[in-house]
């Protein structure tokens, strides 16, 4: 029988034809957990994978449980996708893509994420320091990979666009007394004008 007298079969060998077909959506989520487990960060790319926070957390967990006693760079394939990861003192480093994605196309945005944040963060990549400096942790990422597709796997032009210091005080730890002192400098400023 050919595929045009039966329509099942054409239809399914479509279908699979469409499932490895090439795609810029590479990247299905990304996550931080620290050494016992727990999010730090998370970006779900595929909102159909794991629609609830439950289930990504389910997932999450499962991984964690896989992959926490190596102690190198390791491939993983857990619930049908493909995860590469890194472990760094108390933190690991999760890529998440389909079974049939490309584990070099994975490890590069690992790498990318893993080498961006060690410069951010002054290679001083642990739990603690990774908290204190999550908004240009959430930076890094979003230069990263926008909506699953990879935008930047070079860390010196992530560092380069996202421009963040960690050393640099925000604003939640001024004083009171210098916020206050800087607003009025301010506003003398703008009367003598």
């Amino acid at each position: 029988m050919t595929a045009q007298t039966c329509p099942r079969q054409h239809q399914r060998t479509t279908m699979e034809i469409a499932s490895l077909e090439p795609s810029l959506y590479t990247v299905k989520a990304v996550f931080i957990l620290d050494n016992d487990g727990n999010r730090l960060l998370s970006k779900y790319y595929d909102t159909e994978l794991y629609p609830s926070m439950k289930e990504q957390k389910n997932f999450e967990k499962n991984v964690f449980n896989k992959t926490h006693k190596a102690d190198t760079d390791e491939i993983a394939f857990v619930e049908g996708m493909t995860i590469v990861y890194k472990c760094s003192i108390d933190l690991f480093f999760y890529v998440v893509g389909s079974a049939q994605e490309n584990e070099l196309m994975l490890m590069a945005v690992l790498n990318c994420l893993f080498e961006s944040l060690s410069q951010i963060l002054r290679k001083n990549v642990e739990r603690r320091c990774l908290l204190d400096n999550m908004d240009g942790v959430f930076l890094v990422v979003d230069e990263i990979i926008d909506g699953g597709v990879i935008l930047e796997s070079d860390p010196q032009q992530v560092i380069q666009k996202v421009n963040y210091r960690a050393d640099e005080n925000p604003l939640s730890e001024q004083s009171v007394a210098q916020i206050m002192q800087s607003a009025k400098e301010q506003i003398k400023w703008s009367i003598l004008k």
